[in-house]
């Protein structure tokens, strides 16, 4: 019932967004929650907590009881005179016990350590895998949103060649244009519709690819609320205050995750190292036993025999490891070699994370810097086309110097846009690379 009240729930909050504009946030956002993988990692973090349980209830007692019911046939022992006897017998015995591990060389303490770091490192596992899953959906809707603009562009670049391709067929009824100079602007026409052709499939394309980031019923409408971002070029103050340095990326998901399954392995190789060492235990319990001939009328009562038959008994065992075919040092020495590794991977992560992050501040001041100089170049283009178009409406130039110029100028915006768009993508990183939330919980 849970679960069909869920799906319910799901489906009109679906029904609801697809109504309006998503942001990138809501999109991050609702991949968050219906990842497959980010849902596989929580079930991985509950078997973490789960044996982390189970670690503490190893410092508790165990208590076990037991009751047996038996029939002899034949020869037996008769438990009233410890002599052999043919009589056919029912035997019923109860029994209680309770045992304490007192000591084992602190394996069940680093067993708890373990498992205490392992739900540690399952947490930021699940960290990792939602901000991997909002990076890719960050990734997707980013190119979502360049393909849109290149739609637009080129819708805009069919609408200025059809009105282009009117006019010089006016002019050419005036003598001012010639048949040659028509279908030159036809071909460019038709080159336009193709392009915008060409940009649509490549805009469902990417559309396809962000649904299925975001976990998104395919089929479903998905309309996006693409929000331009500043790209302002950092000043000095700005660039120190976000240096990505080793010192800054101790709180990375990433990091932690291997760090606490260094932490595991190390904890693991101790609890295997306590196998050398004696252990202790306590134990305790009573028991009592009830019995009878089955052709004997004289037996004693059930409640006489119960209370009569009644024993207790407290113990202690100490257990010493002598020889065990060399299992228990295979056993260390496999763990140490698993620790060794896990901090090796440790090292390695935190030199891969340092130069990801580095590479990411230094994408995004490139990408700034660059949108600086492409909105420059766009100016120049369009200034450049807008003289040109004048020219060839006055037959100081030709449709080839109009279709380069057009070309430079389409080019240019896409460059721009995609300058834009990647230094958005690249300040995202680099956030994410100094511990900070890129997505909304």
């Amino acid at each position: 019932m849970k679960k069909s009240l869920t799906a319910i729930m799901t489906l009109i909050a679906v029904s609801a967004h697809a109504q309006e504009a998503w942001t990138m946030q809501q999109c991050m956002q609702y991949a968050v929650d219906h990842n497959h993988e980010v849902k596989r990692t929580e079930l991985e973090l509950d078997n973490y907590k789960a044996n982390r349980t189970g670690a503490i209830g190893h410092f508790l007692p165990a208590v076990d009881a037991g009751v047996d019911a038996q029939y002899n046939f034949g020869r037996a022992i008769d438990p009233e005179t410890n002599g052999y006897t043919n009589v056919s017998t029912f035997y019923n015995g109860y029994t209680l016990s309770a045992s304490l591990p007192v000591f084992d060389g602190f394996s069940r303490l680093h067993a708890l350590k373990a498992a205490k770091a392992s739900v540690l490192m399952g947490q930021s596992a699940l960290r990792q895998k939602q901000d991997k899953t909002a990076l890719d959906v960050l990734q997707a809707f980013t190119n979502v949103a360049y393909y849109e603009g290149l739609v637009k562009m080129a819708e805009e670049k069919v609408e200025e060649t059809t009105l282009l391709l009117r006019q010089t067929r006016v002019l050419e009824e005036v003598g001012r244009k010639s048949a040659a100079e028509v279908a030159q602007v036809e071909s460019q026409q038709a080159e336009a519709d193709y392009e915008l052709i060409h940009q649509q499939n490549l805009y469902a394309s990417a559309m396809l690819e962000l649904k299925k980031a975001m976990a998104f019923p395919i089929a479903d409408t998905l309309s996006l609320e693409v929000r331009r971002e500043r790209t302002l070029i950092p000043s000095a103050a700005n660039s120190e205050s976000v240096a990505c340095g080793p010192g800054l990326i101790q709180g990375h998901p990433e990091l932690l995750a291997s760090r606490y399954q260094m932490q595991t392995a190390r904890h693991e190789w101790h609890q295997a190292r306590a196998s050398l060492l004696p252990s202790l235990s306590l134990s305790a319990g009573l028991g009592t036993t009830y019995y009878k001939a089955l052709q004997s009328e004289t037996a004693a009562s059930f409640s006489n025999q119960f209370n009569n038959n009644m024993g207790e008994y407290v113990g202690a065992t100490l257990s010493i490891p002598l020889f065990n075919r060399l299992q228990t040092i295979t056993k260390i020495r496999r763990a140490k070699n698993n620790y060794q590794i896990a901090r090796e991977n440790y090292e390695q992560k935190q030199l891969e994370l340092e130069k990801l992050s580095r590479e990411a501040w230094q994408d995004w001041q490139g990408y700034q810097k660059q949108t600086v100089q492409m909105r420059k170049k766009v100016e120049a283009d369009s200034l450049a086309y807008q003289l040109t178009r004048r020219q060839f409406e006055e037959g100081l130039s030709t449709a080839i110097d109009l279709r380069t110029t057009s070309s430079q100028l389409l080019s240019s915006k896409a460059t721009l846009l995609q300058c834009r768009l990647m230094a958005m993508v690249k300040e995202q990183l680099v956030r994410y690379y100094n511990g900070e939330t890129i997505w909304t919980e």
